[in-house]
């Protein structure tokens, strides 16, 4: 009896070693998975390493034409949803008057309607950036 103790010890030190080492690399290894992959930066509070993300945000200065041309044309080009269609300027008087002119158009886009989202999909977007494309599709 005293050889089938002996020879199963060799292992048993043997497993406990390596599940020593293991656990050790586990450890290293979950520390590396678990370090953060981002920052979330909020809008006008210090964010190191994201100042081209807070000049976007702040009123970066996209043209008119780029807005519409990446945002808008997809639903106003084809008047999806009864969106008024670009250049249609009597249709987006009439939703002008009825929500108070361009300023309530721009209140409508930023906070959304019907189908369209908050800020119609350009989030990065200034009040300003919104209010040339709405003027630049309604000819208003």
């Amino acid at each position: 009896m005293n050889l089938i103790m002996k020879m199963l010890a060799v292992p048993a030190t043997v497993l406990a070693l390596w599940a020593v080492n293991a656990q050790a690399t586990t450890d290293d290894d979950i520390a590396k998975r678990l370090e953060p992959v981002g920052k979330v930066c909020i809008q006008g509070q210090e964010c190191a390493g994201m100042s081209v993300t807070a000049a976007v945000g702040s009123g970066g200065g996209m043209s008119a034409d780029d807005v519409v041309a990446k945002h808008c044309s997809a639903c106003h080009s084809i008047g999806l949803l009864e969106a008024p269609k670009i250049g249609d300027t009597a249709a987006w008087k009439v939703r002008a008057d009825k929500e108070g002119g361009i300023d309530g158009l721009l209140a409508k886009a930023i906070t959304g309607l019907n189908a369209m989202p908050p800020k119609g999909t350009c989030s990065e977007c200034s009040d300003a950036d919104l209010k040339a494309a709405i003027q630049k599709m309604s000819g208003l």
